[in-house]
């Protein structure tokens, strides 16, 4: 199998399971961020969770001290970048990317373009091309198990 990435950009949908003290992809953010995996997004996607507080603190069960505690650890574990870093990317992950059309999709292609880098999301779909490697929660967990100390 492939090795473990060296910088990931990561969907805000996993962003948004961080909040769940039960999740895998919360685990998972921990264990690559201890192994030295780089985990990036767009800087629009820790704005999305803030403005989702009152969603996301009832489904990870949390109040708004415990949202704001795993923001800002979940702030030093994702590095962001703005739009202006991956812009000229746009045209092509809007190509590339699986929905069509522009979509929430494309910088996050884009950014993964202009860092050539993987992307870690769930989302099925995002494998339909071939541009750029996408990973699903259970292949870096396998990943990481083969890799285990």
């Amino acid at each position: 199998m492939d090795k473990l990435p060296e910088t990931l950009v990561v969907d805000a949908c996993i962003l948004f399971s961080f909040f769940n003290k039960d999740s895998d992809r919360r685990r998972l953010i921990e264990e690559l961020s201890n192994r030295g995996c780089r985990l990036v997004s767009p800087a629009f996607s820790l704005k999305e969770l803030s403005a989702k507080g009152e969603r996301i603190k009832k489904y990870g069960k949390i109040n708004d001290l415990g949202f704001a505690f795993l923001l800002s650890l979940l702030e030093k574990k994702i590095e962001l970048y703005p739009g202006e870093s991956y812009a000229s990317f746009m045209p092509e992950a809007n190509e590339i990317s699986p929905h069509g059309e522009e979509t929430m999709d494309d910088p996050y292609f884009a950014l993964a373009l202009s860092l050539n880098a993987s992307i870690w999301s769930d989302e099925r779909a995002f494998k339909q091309q071939e541009s750029v490697k996408i990973y699903n929660t259970n292949e870096l967990f396998s990943l990481l198990s083969e890799k285990a100390p």
